[in-house]
């Protein structure tokens, strides 16, 4: 933790900030006789994520004593919404104060520099220091028990309970699904069947082809147990992919892969240690590599592919050997182009490979850009940016790949050989990029919604995918509205959609 001048720590309860998860702001003269800790993070972010359980093991070891107070300072148009934050609040379950500064305010009288970065603010109400980045879980709860025994020597330490009022959980049969794909059909079972990840849940869901559920896999609290279909356990697992024989599970909070047996309906960890990784090398067995944030994958023959979106990379897993390694990535955050492990990513979210296997497509959400791995495990094999220009450069703007502009995608699916969709995250739509003509436009541009009572498309969709055996001259669509709770289905020949799961 760097130093700081003793200064008395800025007010925190100003005009132009909202609260959530407390009934009334807290002034910084009612956090006397604590240790406050301001998390300065924006739910964009992977690394800020990746801090949350470290202030969750913090908030509970010292639950009157320390004070964790979130500051959300946006990076991106849409984080400025009270809205995405209130339901960002409740997907990841955070449970201590936060305070939504869409202008910054705090964030400048802080003088923060960085996502994520924690300001230390001591009981008497100065300032302690602050640390940038991802700080070591043992270390940060070593020095906030230091700090705690210091001020308590010195008679400063009062404790006593914060005033929460936290922001209730959604209710109903999904919450923030992520990704859903199809599910190939084995022998003896009749009817089409699709898999999607409800992150919410803990869990993965199997529907029909009408939406109608048939089975859930996992027991719905958050955990990585092994197991029977109901007992097994996941944290927020926001990616699948699938083939005739398994589910694989991009279980995104554990750091893991995961494999379903549709057959044993038993559920067993591939890769991943449970703990958050560094970035991925070269081969390596599966059991003792530490993944980050697996957010989706894909699977061809006996290789899944996944997106390592806490480490910046693509990442490999051969199913019959075990071995993990680097697919693309340094591991440095940024939009280089080039050959694949040389090349940077920035929070690779959502996989989706072509017909031929040439080309494995990738949203990359913190450039807000459309990528391609093309010949993915080959010596050759290249990233190309398609559509996107940098890590600030974002955007809603149809056109040419060089003018097009999204805003922190999260998902892509393939339509036809020259014709992919993007789940447009932030700028709550769903794109169609033209391959052959190397342009983009919104998918929908005034379709009619066929259900009793419509809501917008305003969720934050984090995952699409195109009906394959659907005709072409009709085709179909589903599409993850996440912070809405649902899956749509689309077809934009008719030019109409309705909720088909929620």
């Amino acid at each position: 933790m760097a130093e700081m001048q003793a200064v008395r720590a800025p007010e925190l309860a100003i005009e132009g900030v909202h609260w959530l998860n407390v009934a009334e702001p807290l002034p910084i003269r009612s956090l006397r006789g604590k240790l406050v800790m301001l998390d300065f993070w924006t739910f964009c972010c992977i690394n800020c994520i990746h801090v949350l359980p470290t202030l969750r093991r913090i908030e509970d070891a010292f639950p009157d004593e320390v004070a964790v107070i979130g500051v959300h300072s946006p990076k991106f148009a849409h984080e400025r919404g009270l809205d995405g934050v209130r339901a960002a609040v409740a997907r990841y379950d955070i449970r201590h104060p936060v305070i939504h500064d869409p202008d910054m305010q705090l964030w400048r009288h802080y003088a923060v520099r960085a996502w994520p970065t924690l300001v230390f603010v001591d009981p008497n109400g100065y300032v302690l220091g602050a640390t940038s980045g991802e700080p070591d879980p043992r270390k940060l709860i070593e020095l906030v028990s230091n700090v705690l025994d210091d001020y308590r020597m010195k008679g400063a330490v009062l404790p006593r309970p914060l005033p929460l009022a936290a922001t209730p959980a959604p209710g109903g049969r999904l919450s923030f699904p992520g990704k859903i794909k199809p599910l190939p059909a084995r022998a003896g079972e009749s009817g089409r069947r699709w898999a999607l990840a409800d992150a919410g849940h803990h869990q993965i869901v199997i529907l029909d082809d009408s939406g109608a559920e048939l089975m859930r896999i996992g027991s719905g609290e958050p955990g990585r147990t092994d197991g029977l279909a109901e007992a097994a356990s996941f944290n927020s697992p926001q990616g699948l992919a699938a083939d005739e024989n398994a589910i694989y599970i991009a279980d995104t909070a554990n750091h893991m892969l995961r494999r379903y047996d549709r057959a044993t309906r038993r559920v067993e960890t591939l890769a991943g240690t449970g703990r958050r990784g560094r970035p991925l090398a070269g081969p390596a067995s599966g059991d003792d590599t530490a993944l980050a944030s697996p957010w989706d994958c894909t699977v061809q023959g006996s290789t899944l592919y996944f997106a390592n979106a806490g480490t910046h990379q693509l990442g490999a897993l051969d199913l019959r050997k075990g071995a993990v390694w680097c697919l693309a990535g340094s591991g440095g955050e940024d939009i280089i182009d080039g050959p694949a492990e040389q090349a940077q990513l920035a929070q690779p979210s959502g996989l989706a490979l072509s017909d031929d296997g040439a080309a494995l497509y990738f949203a990359d959400s913190e450039t807000s850009a459309l990528r391609v791995l093309r010949q993915p495990g080959d010596r050759a094999a290249r990233v190309e940016t398609l559509i996107g220009t940098g890590l600030f450069d974002f955007g809603h703007r149809d056109g040419t790949f060089d003018a097009a502009l999204l805003q922190h995608p999260l998902g892509v699916g393939v339509l036809d050989e020259q014709r992919l969709l993007l789940a447009d995250s932030y700028n709550h739509r769903l794109r169609l990029v033209d391959l052959a003509e190397r342009r983009v436009r919104d998918l929908d541009d005034g379709f009619t919604c066929l259900d009793p009572v419509c809501l917008p498309m305003a969720g934050e969709p984090a995952g699409v995918w195109a009906d394959r055996e659907a005709s072409p001259a009709d085709p179909r669509i589903l599409m993850s509205d996440t912070n809405s709770h649902r899956v749509l289905e689309i077809f934009p020949a008719r030019r109409s959609y309705r909720t088909w799961a929620s």
